[in-house]
């Protein structure tokens, strides 16, 4: 049967398993619009192609699924550039659909003409610029599975009008062949050998648990592991919730805004097991000094990951879920008392210049509140945020027992990414209650989609924290320019009215006696939600490693005076 480039690219895309997709439509990609009604799509209109993305990201973090973003050609595909870097960055399985001008008409400068391919091929696992209705669908398949397969990762389709307007027979592509593309499974036994030596010959170990491990849907053996060898795990940013925070071997969060007790513990540790994770900066501090007496093991699915910011002795190539089951059967049961007790020592006295042990002054402390969210939802709702201070807070004090339950945007660190990847993650998640943590800054990049969730009736409930500043460089400036603030003063909307203007519920809370009831009444309204929180202006993220430091060498929150 002969069907339409366009009417191809949907029969392929419905037999993915897609049944939303985030999107606007232009000139380019109106033939794809036009075929898009006779089949069983939900697509959801935004209002920005940015939102688009982080929306179709969003949701495949929250459904372990492929997520599916559209937009035209020229400002519809830039537009989707910032969202593409983020799932690259963060290996998040998105297809991005583009429409592009006609074939004849590439190189020529067209009307919203671009190189869509050119500006992205960093940016992506795999992109294609499809000239001819017979590529479509060969193509399409591809993508998907080049998307979710190996370390996931976004891929662009580009596809000229020329050829989503021809016909031409229809053949569904059964198989992906891709000769030049073969994940690894098992890492091979000599190496998993090597690693049991080491694990053997460890006093004090520590498991840094990364993205991966969720990816991978390894949690179970990861808990497996840990236990069996009484390894205390710290997580990446991206890596919460892969290990229960609640568990007696969880450290929490390391790195530059990590735990103090977690960092010491790297830094004094003997063997550092790497799960998933892929050394980031905001992870080692200054890579001179990094765990300076740790030999190194490190799992992990893209071998150009190994040995490129940190040198390991053990690299174990392969799916990390495979290479865990392989290795746990290999290992002993082990007692590490004196390490464990070492570490909660180093616990105990950070927990003493905690935010958390201050005494209520009245006053609305982000960490506070987030504290408030955890406890209200019991830990169990899916949580996105924008990235600043606010991110950091929620990765501190909203604790995860469970996976896939905190969508941030680690790698590109974007702005904007907090409502609509929340938006996003009801589509996957309808059942679960969702929350969007936000700051003044960040939440009015991607405002505009409080419409579309309006429109969808998304139940999302977001959280601003306004402090009337850009917090994360306001406490740069602070720690590091002698408190020369510059362009980080905000003047925002009244978020209450904006939300009003959208039709949404609104509150403003001023008082710490307003809160709990505000977050009740948020949980138990229906649909999308706006709490503003006039917050701390001058508060700061601690610990905090500064750039060049060592990973121990921390600004701690100072000891609170009490007054007389």
């Amino acid at each position: 049967m002969k069907k339409t480039g366009a009417e191809i690219m949907w029969e392929c895309v419905v037999r993915e398993g897609v049944d939303v997709v985030f999107g606007y439509p232009g000139g380019a990609n109106m033939p794809i619009y036009d075929a898009m009604l006779s089949y069983p799509i939900h697509h959801v209109l935004v209002r920005h192609e940015q939102g688009a993305a982080h929306m179709a990201d969003g949701y495949a973090r929250a459904s372990g699924k492929v997520g599916v973003a559209m937009g035209t050609s020229g400002p519809g595909a830039t537009n989707l550039v910032t969202g593409i870097a983020t799932a690259m960055m963060d290996s998040s399985p998105v297809v991005f659909i583009t429409g592009q001008v006609a074939a004849h008409l590439i190189g020529g400068d067209a009307f919203q003409e671009v190189d869509v391919t050119g500006i992205t091929l960093p940016i992506t696992k795999h992109n294609y610029l499809v000239t001819r209705a017979d590529e479509i669908a060969e193509v399409v398949r591809e993508a998907f599975y080049i998307a979710r397969s190996g370390r996931p990762g976004p891929v662009l389709i580009d596809i000229c009008k020329n050829a989503q307007i021809e016909q031409t027979e229809f053949i569904y592509p059964e198989e992906v062949k891709l000769p030049g593309y073969q994940p690894p499974s098992h890492a091979p036994k000599v190496d998993l050998e090597s690693a049991v030596a080491l694990i053997e010959q460890s006093q004090r170990p520590i498991i840094l648990c990364g993205h991966g491990i969720i990816m991978s849907g390894a949690e179970e053996i990861l808990q497996h592991f840990a236990i069996k060898t009484q390894t205390p795990v710290a997580s990446t940013l991206l890596g919460l919730g892969a290990f229960p925070a609640s568990h007696p071997l969880s450290l929490g969060m390391m790195g530059m805004h990590g735990e103090a007790h977690t960092n010491l513990a790297i830094q004094n540790s003997d063997l550092i097991l790497a799960f998933g994770m892929r050394f980031d900066d905001r992870v080692t501090g200054t890579l001179k000094t990094y765990a300076p007496k740790a030999k190194k093991i490190h799992i992990e699915i893209d071998p150009s990951e190994v040995h490129k910011n940190v040198a390991v002795d053990v690299p174990l190539v392969g799916d990390l879920k495979t290479v865990l089951t392989d290795l746990v059967p290999m290992v002993d049961e082990y007692e590490h008392d004196e390490w464990l007790g070492q570490i909660h020592a180093w616990r105990d006295e950070g927990d003493a210049r905690s935010i958390m042990a201050w005494p209520d002054d009245e006053k609305l402390y982000v960490a506070h509140l987030i504290s408030d969210i955890w406890k209200a939802t019991g830990g169990g709702a899916i949580v996105t945020t924008d990235v600043g201070q606010h991110q950091m807070w929620t990765a501190q004090y909203y604790h995860l027992d469970k996976p896939n339950r905190w969508i941030t945007s680690g790698g590109a660190g974007t702005m904007g990414f907090g409502l609509p990847s929340a938006i996003g993650a009801w589509f996957a998640k309808k059942d679960q209650e969702i929350w969007a943590v936000a700051g003044d800054g960040g939440f009015q990049m991607t405002a505009c989609e409080l419409s579309t969730a309006v429109q969808e009736g998304a139940n999302v409930k977001v959280a601003i924290m306004n402090n009337n500043f850009l917090g994360m460089v306001r406490q740069w400036q602070e720690f590091f320019f002698e408190k020369r603030y510059s362009a980080v003063n905000m003047l925002s909307p009244d978020f209450v009215k904006l939300a009003d203007a959208h039709g949404i519920p609104a509150r403003l809370v001023t008082k710490r006696e307003e809160v709990a009831e505000a977050i009740e009444w948020a949980r138990k309204t229906p649909g999308p939600v706006v709490l503003e929180f006039r917050v701390e202006k001058e508060d700061a993220v601690y610990p905090m490693v500064p750039a060049g430091a060592a990973l121990d060498q921390m600004i701690r929150r100072p000891v609170r005076q009490e007054k007389k």
